[in-house]
């Protein structure tokens, strides 16, 4: 494809370089009710993405008029073979009312891949995987990450109800094995999934948690992950301004080691953090 980067900027905190760059849309079509999966072809430097990164994308104007800000969107599907990334997102707002325009052949304004992605520890064997909503956006590429790597994967699919769950067969082309919980009939209750992850980590244990879009997936991943001694992360969501790290518009406190806080910026030195680390929101 041609070259379509039209900047350079700073290396990016993963090592990569950080391009501006213009993607052709793909395709860009509802995947239910509220959410839209858009398609698009990509430059080099962005299929060097890594799980839990994101691009800031420029979002077309619409009748609403133009938006100020770029909107960061997690990184959905990647794939070198194809040239290509997707990205899954919920149209609520000005800025994803106008991503939700771009019809194929036109051109979507995308700087990245910026953040900090998911590290599994060396030697992982299971991995479980806790999203819901848009969140399972930034759960899918680490699916195929993890089976990479030799891990087997046990994701947790949660939503409203089961015409709203995303992801399953994106999650099971990846090899891991899909657990739908949904409020309609109380299963993606915290005190009814606890025990049934408790199951499953008897049957095969897990070494490592991962989990986004949910304040009480977040505090029942750290739970789980403080009664079986394993590490997790989370990727958090946070309104951002450069996405760069410069404005500090994203900063959250975080917990240290020894106790107290610090504050850190989400699009810089996250937007994964640990689970010990992150406070919840």
């Amino acid at each position: 494809m041609p070259d379509t980067a039209l900047s350079p900027a700073p290396e990016a905190c993963a090592g990569f370089p950080i391009e501006e760059a213009l993607c052709e849309i793909v395709s860009n079509d509802a995947v239910n009710a509220e959410y839209r999966l858009m398609i698009a072809r990509a430059p080099e430097a962005a299929l060097r993405a890594r799980a839990g990164q994101f691009f800031h994308l420029l979002c077309p104007a619409t009748e609403a008029g133009q938006p100020f800000l770029r909107r960061p969107m997690s990184i959905y599907r990647i794939d070198p073979a194809r040239g290509e990334i997707g990205f899954l997102y919920k149209v609520t707002g000005k800025g994803t009312r106008g991503l939700a325009t771009l019809r194929p052949g036109e051109m979507l304004n995308a700087l990245g891949p910026l953040g900090r992605g998911f590290t599994l520890p060396a030697d992982t064997r299971h991995v479980m995987i806790l999203g819901r909503g848009v969140g399972l956006a930034t759960m899918a590429p680490l699916a195929r990450l993890a089976a990479e790597s030799g891990a087997a994967v046990t994701a947790v699919l949660s939503a409203r109800s089961p015409e709203l769950v995303m992801s399953r067969g994106e999650l099971e082309a990846a090899g891991a094995r899909v657990i739908e919980v949904v409020d309609t009939d109380g299963s993606s209750a915290p005190e009814e999934m606890e025990p049934r992850l408790a199951a499953l980590h008897a049957e095969r244990a897990f070494d490592y948690i991962a989990t986004c879009g949910s304040n009480r997936l977040f505090r029942l991943a750290r739970g789980l992950a403080r009664s079986w001694g394993i590490p997790g992360e989370i990727a958090l969501e946070q309104h951002m301004g450069c996405g760069l790290g410069m404005c500090y518009a994203c900063v959250i406190p975080v917990a240290l080691p020894g106790g107290g806080e610090e504050y850190r910026r989400v699009c810089w030195d996250g937007p994964v953090f640990t689970l010990e680390e992150a406070k919840g929101w």
